[in-house]
């Protein structure tokens, strides 16, 4: 009986593997926008694998939807930014399986830094953004999430600051 068990957790992890590694990884994050003089391309593996678009809001482990993961605080749910002021760029993420017809990106977000406060802020586009219709392609999220602000996780803060100036604090 314990060995069947096993098998079947074993049988189950492995299949949970296979769905994931299905979508693929982030191997490629294009930045632009905000007074850059050029895009900032990260190719980094150490880098850019720990902002994967197939995690978060939209899939599930063991039946129970996601919130952690990509490069939102999903935690702290959707907030309103400041209206003005924000620092903005546009986000592009690449996966190793791309799914765009195009060989572009498979996932692009708005990122705005907000100099007088010192938070970042993700925004997913929502219907009527010309951007939503590749995303929900590679990922639904639903409209709970999609068309709304979230303050960016503290890991995306970091790259923003390392690798964009005047996109975090100093």
């Amino acid at each position: 009986m314990r060995s069947t068990f096993s098998a079947g957790v074993l049988v189950l992890v492995l299949a949970t593997g296979a769905i994931v590694s299905a979508k693929g990884t982030t191997i490629r994050i294009v930045i632009t926008g905000f007074a850059l003089p050029a895009p900032i391309d990260l190719r980094d593996r150490d880098v850019v694998a720990a902002f994967n678009v197939w995690s978060g809001p939209g899939t599930r482990s063991n039946g129970v939807e996601e919130m952690d993961g990509f490069i939102v605080d999903w935690r702290s749910g959707a907030v309103e930014p400041p209206v003005t002021g924000l620092r903005e760029f546009e986000i592009s993420f690449y996966a190793d399986r791309n799914f765009s017809d195009t060989g572009g990106p498979v996932y692009v977000v708005s990122y705005g830094f907000d100099a007088s406060s010192g938070q970042g802020y993700v925004y997913l586009p929502g219907r009527g953004d010309p951007r939503y219709g590749a995303n929900v392609r590679s990922i639904l999220r639903g409209s709970k999430y999609e068309g709304h602000w979230f303050r960016a996780s503290s890991a995306w803060h970091n790259v923003m600051g390392a690798y964009v100036s005047g996109a975090a604090p100093d």
